[in-house]
């Protein structure tokens, strides 16, 4: 891939970067849902336009035009997959910040470095994956299962059971480290009385990063299923993990609302993993007819959470 592009991505990522830190976050706050709703703009914008250039040729060196397009094609097919798996991740975030009580103002910190380390682990795993599926092309498969299953288990899962006290990594830290009772601002870590401490914050993150992991074992292995060229990999993956931030605020109060959406995403999972264990067969599926078939799906699962809401006592937007 040419250096032009690499440096117009890192560019790109690093501006987003920066505002979030040095401007949008100079100082805690509590993230509106007019502003959440602007950066989530933003951030997709972004990310299409992207796409843009390099379906139109206008950065890179792919060869031929066919070579260009599909590239193109793969990017957004793969953005689009990755944000659809990105919503789910919208669920766990709310019940972590529930479960341990954090203040709204505190929460956009928690998610930019989570998702600082997110990127980095992404882009461990992709190259991991990749490596792999070049020298042991079997592996393939092992992923294709992999998908299969996680589809098959989100199908079931209920998120409203899982206790963040249970990750091992905050066992760990609660077993070496003095975590103290209350926030210490948007501080991680504190120094009191001459003992270095962990804040709940700290146990936050570590929550979030541990939860991205998990997620990133079925949502890698999918975009995998749709091409191997480590550039679209890996800027789709980075481009809906930066905006899963500012989506996490905009849907955060409405995600209730989309009671069938696992069900959309579950059946997503599970064909990207049949389309990988067809892959080379007479019956293998185009990443045209993956397009249209997540589209479909997502579609689905929305219309029908809008038509079917829940019968409760109360309003789900409540």
């Amino acid at each position: 891939m040419s250096w032009q592009l690499w440096t117009l991505f890192f560019l790109v990522v690093g501006t987003l970067l920066a505002l979030d830190l040095g401007v949008f976050q100079r100082k805690s706050h509590e993230i509106q849902l007019k502003e959440a709703l602007w950066a989530t703009a933003l951030r997709v914008g972004i990310a299409i336009a992207f796409g843009v250039t390099i379906y139109l040729g206008w950065v890179g060196d792919y060869p031929t035009e066919a070579a260009r397009k599909q590239a193109g094609s793969d990017y957004f097919l793969g953005y689009l997959l990755e944000i659809a798996l990105s919503v789910d991740n919208v669920f766990v975030f709310a019940l972590v910040f529930r479960y341990f009580k954090v203040p709204p103002e505190l929460q956009p910190r928690v998610l930019f470095w989570g998702i600082l380390g997110a990127l980095i682990m992404r882009a461990a795993l992709i190259f991991a994956g990749i490596a792999l599926i070049e020298r042991f092309h079997w592996i393939l498969y092992i992923f294709a299962l992999i998908l299969i299953y996680g589809g098959v288990k989100m199908m079931r899962d209920d998120k409203e059971e899982t206790n963040p006290e249970n990750n091992p990594l905050i066992k760990l830290i609660r077993r070496f480290l003095p975590v103290t009772k209350a926030y210490r601002g948007d501080r991680f870590f504190v120094r009191e009385y001459g003992v270095l401490m962990a804040t709940p914050l700290a146990l936050v993150l570590v929550a979030i990063e541990t939860t991205d992991l998990i997620f990133a074992i079925d949502s890698v292995p999918a975009v995998l299923g749709i091409t191997r060229d480590f550039f679209i990999v890996f800027t789709s993956n980075v481009f809906a993990i930066l905006g899963l931030r500012a989506l996490y605020f905009a849907l955060a109060g409405i995600m209730k609302i989309f009671r069938f959406l696992h069900y959309g995403l579950s059946g997503i999972l599970i064909f990207i993993g049949v389309k990988m264990l067809l892959h080379g067969t007479p019956w293998a599926i185009s990443n045209g007819q993956s397009l249209a078939m997540v589209v479909v799906m997502l579609t689905a699962s929305v219309s029908a959470s809008l038509l079917f809401r829940e019968k409760t006592g109360e309003s789900p937007e409540a």
